[in-house]
């Protein structure tokens, strides 16, 4: 994990191992910022949806528990929205490097799209 400070605040950049491993031990809430569409087509089991159009850093919760860790589909959203939850006061944050295609190309599970039926589907690359 690569670790900017930012004024008094923590940045981090966590590597696809780091996010999978924490949310397995459910040590951190994963948050998506993409598109609805996007979520629905494929997303990271158990991921919640929070999309960058409607981000606000106000609200999110403290992370006394739970560390936040941002992802969306390159690491470009996540780390504007992660840099927007310092701007709203929050003082650790993380995101995933490489977002979600960083997440697939290391054949970690996801929920995809069945094309045949439309419905939601288990993706576990091999």
């Amino acid at each position: 994990m690569k670790t900017e400070k930012v004024g008094d605040a923590s940045f981090e950049t966590w590597t696809v191992d780091e996010v999978a491993q924490a949310f397995d031990r459910n040590e951190i809430v994963l948050i998506d910022v993409r598109t609805p569409q996007e979520y629905m087509f494929e997303h990271i089991e158990g991921a919640m949806l929070m999309p960058l159009a409607f981000f606000r850093g106000d609200k999110l919760p403290d992370q006394v528990e739970k560390r936040i860790v941002f992802h969306c589909g390159s690491g470009v959203r996540s780390e504007r929205v992660a840099r927007a939850a310092i701007a709203a006061g929050v003082r650790h944050i993380a995101h995933l490097d490489g977002g979600f295609a960083a997440w697939k190309e290391a054949k970690k599970s996801y929920i995809g799209t069945n094309m045949a039926t439309g419905a939601p589907q288990a993706v576990t690359p091999e």
